[in-house]
């Protein structure tokens, strides 16, 4: 049976894969190729951030009364990438390269440094503390 782990590790890496494209785009100075796939890599982050706001972390604090932990911590990060995210939107609706560049810099080592969190320490726990409820919650993750 598929875990959280490697359901939600597999969705992190679809999101980094479609950073990447936006990136390269704004990299090469290709505005068109970026007005096309930048929002489709926020709108991946978003989805992303969705399933586990709305579906595994309620989940997991119901069924471990832990709702100030690690869970508070990823949703404060949630927070901070959603405000560069807003940054780089700002950044390439003004064609401005070099900031939107620095922005995903910051991007990305926020990232790194929290799917590495996600992946080692909180996904390992939810497969452990939701065993019970893991089929059902993974079909409303792949339904969110």
């Amino acid at each position: 049976m598929q875990t959280f782990a490697a359901f939600l590790t597999r969705d992190h890496a679809q999101c980094d894969n479609r950073f990447a494209d936006a990136e390269d785009a704004v990299s090469s100075q290709d505005w068109d190729r970026a007005d096309t796939v930048y929002p489709a890599f926020r709108q991946a982050m978003a989805h992303h951030f969705a399933m586990e706001e709305t579906v595994l972390f309620p989940a997991f604090e119901a069924a471990t009364g832990q709702a100030g932990g690690p869970t508070q911590v990823m949703r404060s990060e949630h927070v901070q990438m959603n405000d560069l995210l807003d940054n780089m939107s700002a950044a390439l609706a003004a064609r401005e390269r070099d900031r939107f560049l620095g922005l995903a810099e910051t991007l990305l080592w926020l990232m790194r440094q929290h799917n590495m969190k996600e992946e080692n320490i909180l996904y390992p726990m939810c497969d452990q503390a939701l065993a019970a409820q893991k089929s059902a919650l993974l079909d409303r993750l792949e339904k969110t």
